[in-house]
Order: C-alpha cells, then structure tokens, then sequence
C-alpha cells in the first residue's frame, strides 16, 4: 500500500472513472459525485491533511486500487471513508479488502468509528462491507430512484 498525495490525482482520477462508471450502469446515474469530480478537486482533496488517501499499485507500477478517509474535525472519532475503488481488472482479487483494512489501520486509535455509504445496487460492496463487519445503519433515497446505503463499523482496540 502507498500513500497518495495530489502528484497522483490524475491516475486517482482515472481509476476513479473507470470503476465508478460500473456503479453509474447499475444504478442508471451518470451523475455519481466520483464521476463527476475534476482533477483540481481530486488534488485538492489529496492535499487535504485532514485526507488519508491510500492506493495499491501492481508489478508494473500502475494504480489498480484507491480508498480515502477523513475525519470531520482532527480530533474526530468518526472517519467518513469513500472513493473505494478497483480497476475492473482486477475486481474479485481481494485488492478492496486489503486497501480497506489498511486504511483502518492507518487511522489513529482515535477514531473508534468508520462510516461509509454504497449504492443499493451495488450487491458486491454490500457484501464486501458485510464480510469486514460493516453494517448497515439507514437507507436515503435519492432523486434518481434507488437509496444510498449507509454502513459503519466499530473499531475493535487493539492488544
């Protein structure tokens, strides 16, 4: 795993499209925030210091995998994760769940929550989140047809 910084948004940019637009297909919205984000905004972002953006690159250097957190305030105890994405590759190869628990491993012991959101339609990362002890905590319909499923997940401490 590497830690992202904005000298990576154009290839965050680029696997983001590429794997977003399987989540657009499936809920019939084209107008998903991840597809719609320029690269200044990506950058941005990755420059946020309040932004833990990880990534997992293959043999030949390429991004095959990002996910990024960020806490509301410093001193949050909640990390609202997103933008968790795979090449369509390299999907089903267990690249997701790593990234994930990387990312929860990188945020301080602080944050005793983790909160994300997935659309209704997305039966794979439903059951990615399910099988790393996400569950779910309410459903919000959008204007364009299907809910946003929202999901968190308690930190257990360490030993």
């Amino acid at each position: 795993m590497v830690r992202l910084g904005p000298q990576d948004a154009g290839e965050v940019m680029t696997l983001q499209r590429a794997a977003y637009v399987m989540q657009a297909r499936a809920h019939d919205d084209w107008d998903l925030p991840p597809l719609l984000q320029s690269l200044s905004d990506v950058a941005a972002e990755l420059a946020d210091p309040q932004v833990v953006a990880l990534g997992s690159r293959d043999e030949q250097g390429r991004l095959v995998a990002i996910v990024r957190a960020r806490r509301a305030e410093p001193t949050s105890a909640v990390a609202d994760i997103g933008r968790l994405a795979v090449v369509p590759d390299r999907q089903g190869h267990g690249l997701g769940s790593a990234l994930l628990a990387a990312l929860e491993d990188q945020l301080p012991e602080s944050v005793v929550e983790f909160r994300l959101f997935t659309g209704e339609h997305a039966v794979d990362n439903l059951r990615l989140y399910a099988r790393l002890g996400y569950t779910e905590t309410r459903r919000e319909p959008t204007n364009s047809g299907y809910c946003i499923v929202h999901l968190r997940k308690h930190r257990h401490p360490r030993r």
